[in-house]
C-alpha cells in the first residue's frame, strides 16, 4: 500500500518522532511504500477560506509546500497523522495541513484508510479527546476507514517512551 505520513513533530528527536520511527519501520517491514511529509519543517500557509481553489482550481498559496504533498495525498491508500498533543488537540502544523485539504476535498473523498498517532506528557486519556474527535470527524466526513489510533501518554521526552509504547507503534505500522 501507498502510505503517506504527515508528521507535526517539531522535534526531530522528540517523543512523536520516536513513535513515528517505530511505526515507519513496521510499515516498511510490512511491504508498504512510505512518503513522509514533516509539516513542522515545511512552508504551509494556513487556508484563509477565500475559495479560490474552488473557483479556479488553484489554491491562493500554490507556491508553498502543499504542492509537494498534494500528489501524494491523492495517490495514498493510507494517510497517517502523527502529532504531539498541544492544549488538548492536534498541533498547529498538522491542523494547518488538514485545513488545506479543502482544495482537494472532492478528490480525497472515499477509498482511503486513516491512522492517528499522538504523544503527550499528560497521562489522562481525556487529554487526547480533542485530537481524536478532529481525526474521527475528518475521517467520517471524507469517508475514510479508520485503520488505527494510538495515543501515548506520560512521555514528555522520547526517553520516557516504554518498550511497549514503541512496540505498539511498530505493530500499528506493520498491521496496515
Amino acid at each position: 500500500m501507498n502510505v503517506v505520513i504527515i508528521s507535526g513533530s517539531a522535534h526531530r528527536n522528540g517523543t512523536t518522532a520516536a513513535l513515528l520511527e517505530e511505526f515507519e519501520k513496521g510499515a516498511k517491514e510490512g511491504g508498504h511504500e512510505i512518503y513522509r511529509f514533516d509539516a513542522a519543517f515545511k512552508n504551509v500557509h494556513p487556508c484563509i477560506g477565500c475559495d479560490k481553489c474552488r473557483r479556479t482550481g488553484t489554491c491562493a498559496f500554490e507556491a508553498d509546500d502543499m504542492k509537494e504533498l498534494n500528489p501524494h495525498l491523492l495517490a495514498a491508500d493510507v494517510l497517517v497523522f502523527v502529532s504531539p498533543i498541544y492544549y488538548f488537540d492536534l498541533n498547529a502544523q498538522i491542523k494547518t495541513v488538514i485545513d488545506r485539504f479543502y482544495a482537494n476535498d472532492a478528490a480525497l473523498h472515499g477509498g482511503k484508510k486513516a491512522v492517528l498517532m499522538t504523544a503527550m506528557a499528560d497521562v489522562e486519556p481525556e487529554t487526547a479527546e480533542g485530537a481524536n474527535a478532529c481525526f474521527t470527524h475528518t475521517a467520517e466526513y471524507l469517508h475514510w476507514e479508520i485503520a488505527g489510533q494510538l495515543n501515548i501518554g506520560g512521555c514528555f521526552t522520547a526517553e520516557e517512551l516504554t518498550e511497549d509504547d514503541r512496540r505498539r507503534a511498530y505493530e500499528l505500522g506493520r498491521s496496515l
